[in-house]
């Protein structure tokens, strides 16, 4: 296995390549020959996983690999790796079943595993089965000892010590069925809520938007519940949000919001739209696509209450002022290194197993 500063110059190499190939695809710009090809190839590979996956826009992906791009200096990984012992670590191998719900999902349990010097063994969903291997052919180029690091399964797992798997409620009880007598980390369904006061700036509520749209509204961070006092004006909120209104142009978000909203309809369900999200009042975390649901709150201090009880259905909450691990308005779908999945610690459950 290779020492930890080859693998950490392995996954700075491929920041620096997401970030350079996020300037060319946005601009074209001039690349060297020595680019040229992993460029024309990424290009391939991008306009592939959005025909076999069609929530997986250009514009959606390039975010991803901009986000990533930003995490992987090493600044910014020797640091989150400051707090652990890595070099204790007993090489394991580790079978990462990935979600495929936004475009490179899993990525965080990939890097956690293997910067941690363990073996990762892949089990794609069928949502986004291009990308990742593009990326562990890029990292294998570039640190040639990682073939033997990384894996990807087409069949049945095998030979692996833990598990780490991302799924919905459902799919968390036959993970557990088959995988629970090996040292695991089983992810169920998680929402992100926002707890609003009305006394949020314009800028603030614009923000949310970028919470509450990017991705379309399939992540686990994106925000698909509102909290409100009873006074809100949510007229002001519709005004803020309205920057991302072509969002409605991408066909299948607005077919969902064609037929959601008949749905609501032909139901009696009383709701407020604006032509691209519809608001609902309901006592449930997980809205459906182009729709977010809201609540009425009486206290700060119940709702606190009420939210810290229910932590195991949410993922992020965000707000201003409300509570110390809040996420700033616009800022849930770019986590930091150290901010892990259902708040569980992967390179410490790595490290410890």
């Amino acid at each position: 296995m290779t020492d930890l500063r080859h693998r950490l110059n392995a996954f700075v190499k491929l920041g620096s390549f997401f970030k350079e190939y996020c300037k060319y695809a946005k601009n074209k710009t001039q690349i060297d020959d020595n680019q040229h090809a992993w460029f024309k190839k990424f290009d391939e590979i991008l306009a592939l996983a959005g025909h076999k996956n069609g929530w997986f826009t250009p514009e959606n992906i390039l975010f991803s690999l901009e986000s990533w791009a930003e995490l992987l200096t090493p600044l910014k990984l020797e640091s989150w790796l400051m707090a652990y012992e890595v070099d204790k670590n007993k090489p394991k191998s580790v079978a990462l079943i990935m979600a495929g719900n936004i475009p490179l999902v899993g990525f965080h349990d990939f890097l956690s595993t293997l910067i941690t010097g363990n073996r990762a063994i892949v089990k794609l969903s069928s949502n986004d089965q291009v990308l990742l291997p593009f990326v562990a052919q890029y990292l294998i180029e570039m640190e040639p000892s990682l073939k033997d690091a990384i894996s990807f399964a087409d069949g049945k797992l095998e030979d692996f010590d833990a598990v780490i798997a991302t799924g919905s409620d459902n799919t968390s009880r036959y993970f557990e069925h088959y995988f629970g007598k090996k040292p695991n980390i089983i992810r169920k369904n998680r929402n992100s809520v926002a707890v609003l006061t009305g006394n949020e700036t314009k800028e603030e509520l614009t923000a949310l938007g970028e919470d509450i749209f990017r991705y379309y509204g399939l992540g686990c961070r994106s925000v698909s519940k509102l909290f409100v006092p009873k006074d809100f004006n949510f007229d002001a909120l519709f005004k803020a949000v309205y920057p991302y209104n072509t969002i409605i142009e991408h066909h299948k978000y607005a077919n969902n919001y064609d037929y959601n909203k008949a749905v609501y309809l032909m139901s009696l369900f009383k709701i407020l739209e604006n032509g691209f999200l519809m608001l609902k009042e309901d006592k449930n975390y997980a809205s459906p696509i182009a729709t977010v649901f809201y609540e009425f709150y009486d206290s700060l201090e119940d709702l606190k209450m009420r939210l810290s009880q229910e932590q195991d259905k949410i993922q992020c909450i965000v707000s201003k002022g409300f509570m110390a691990d809040e996420i700033p308005f616009g800022q849930t779908q770019k986590p930091s290194l150290n901010e892990y999945a259902d708040n569980i610690d992967t390179v410490d459950f790595l490290l410890k197993t």
